[in-house]
């Protein structure tokens, strides 16, 4: 990592190792140096580069330069190639049978023939212009990437030894991974696919599979899964009771009507947006920092056993109760529950708090520290009554079918109480226009309601 825009190695002869990598080399004269074994000169402004005298070199790493041509026919001792990053259009790999590792990836590669390279056991060709790609011969592979390319079809039942496929961005209509029982990491999203078949991949820890056109998913086998993203796809279900590990679990965009998560204790990470939810039960989770379960149909939500959560975005549901009473509010940084035009009391930790941090609520949304319990907001449509509402001096109190004595405690929204009362008309004169809280208790059962002040 110097300035070098020359370098002079003619006479060097004897030379087995060039590091010459990070310079501003224009061109770099190898053919004197035919002991070269190892030639890393990745990272410098390189046109063209000859090492077709260098037939003992194992590793080259000529990656993020200008090439456009690169010819390894001579290097058949060559176990390492790292050319990737350049601008090479064909490249020619038949004669390197020794090869255990080609990066090829971003490249203008239009197409590769790696049917000789039956030692490759990493085979990374990325972010290429490749339509086809066989690797039936290549019974050694671990580790493919071919993302981000024009591939139709794949064909990975010879790879029995993979552990790592990512084959996402592509125009994949089907995939049979059946045969790689070794998967740990499995990337196809951003394909075509109409079925996804993992039963046999067992040792799956890390699934991504979203915008593809699954209309279901069965991971009741994948035991060892930690990251599963299956969004924006048309599942109408998903049953993760078995994936006891998740930790990260991506379903959004989807169709679903339920989801339990009861059993994935160590969730951090749960994002189900845009489904069809009419209920989340979310008290197992309590490792959870992250919620994304907004535009759905949920009627209520209780996170008050999710202390960890740090992002909660559950706007555009039919919300009529929302308990975020975690003990750790001030940790909750990212929080939207805007367009819930049901709901109004949000139970908190700290009314002040909230209602200084939190904005992302609706007008008719205020916070308090003892809510009432799920079904209140209608129990009290069909209980009390405020009349007028909003007022600019009295409001009177009407409960249905409750002819005894009632007491009325007036708060403003961070939570001073501003007056008691027994009667059934509260003068509110002398208050500051905005929004007031009664709490009305009557019988056994006490109510908040909400009161505005013109």
């Amino acid at each position: 990592d110097n300035q070098l825009t020359t370098l002079d190695v003619s006479n060097n002869t004897a030379l087995t190792s060039l590091s010459c990598y990070d310079n501003q080399l224009t061109s770099l004269d190898v053919r004197y140096n035919t002991a070269l074994i190892v030639l890393r000169c990745f990272s410098n402004p390189l046109t063209s580069l000859d090492v077709s005298n260098n037939t003992a070199l194992t590793s080259l790493s000529c990656y993020d330069n200008q090439l456009t041509s690169l010819d390894v026919r001579n290097n058949t001792a060559l176990s390492v190639l790292v050319c990737s990053d350049n601008q090479l259009t064909t490249l020619d790999v038949s004669n390197n049978t020794a090869l255990t590792s080609l990066r090829c990836f971003s490249n203008p590669l239009t197409s590769l023939d790696v049917s000789n390279n039956t030692a490759l056991s990493v085979l990374v060709c990325y972010d290429n212009q490749l339509t086809t790609l066989d690797v039936s011969n290549n019974t050694a592979l671990t580790t493919l990437w071919c993302y981000d390319n024009q591939l139709t079809s794949l064909d990975v039942s010879n790879n029995t030894a993979l552990t790592t496929l990512r084959c996402y961005s592509n125009q994949l209509t089907s995939l049979d991974v059946s045969n790689n029982t070794a998967l740990t990491d499995l990337h196809c999203s951003d394909n075509q696919l109409t079925s996804l078949d993992v039963n046999n991949n067992t040792a799956l820890t890390s699934l991504w599979c979203y915008d593809n056109q699954l209309t279901s998913l069965d991971v009741s086998n994948n035991t060892a899964l930690t990251t599963l993203r299956c969004y924006s796809n048309q599942l109408t279900s998903l049953d993760v009771s078995n994936n006891t590990a998740l930790t990260d679990l991506h379903c959004s965009d989807n169709q679903l009507t339920s989801l339990d998560v009861n059993n994935n204790t160590a969730l951090t990470s749960l994002w189900c947006y845009d489904n069809q939810l009419t209920s989340l039960d979310v008290s197992n989770n309590t490792a959870l920092t992250t919620l994304r379960c907004y535009s759905n149909q949920l009627t209520s939500l209780d996170v008050s056993n999710n202390t960890a959560l740090t992002d909660l975005h559950c706007y555009d549901n039919q919300l009529t109760s929302l308990d975020v009473s975690n003990g750790n509010n001030q940790n909750l940084l990212n929080f939207n529950v805007t367009s819930n035009p049901n709901l109004t009391c949000i139970n908190v930790d700290d009314v002040n708090y909230s209602t200084t941090n939190w904005t992302n609520i609706d007008a008719q949304h205020y916070f308090g520290a003892n809510c009432s319990s799920p079904n209140s907001v209608q129990e009290i449509i069909n209980t009390i009554s405020l009349y007028p509402n909003p007022t600019s001096q009295v409001i009177t109190i009407s409960i249905e079918n409750f002819n005894g004595n009632i007491q009325t405690e007036v708060y403003d929204l961070i939570g001073n109480r501003l007056q008691i009362s027994n009667e059934t008309t509260i003068s509110l004169q002398d208050y500051a226009r905005g929004i007031y809280l009664l709490k009305v208790a009557y019988g056994d059962r006490v109510e908040e309601v909400k009161v505005i002040k013109d």
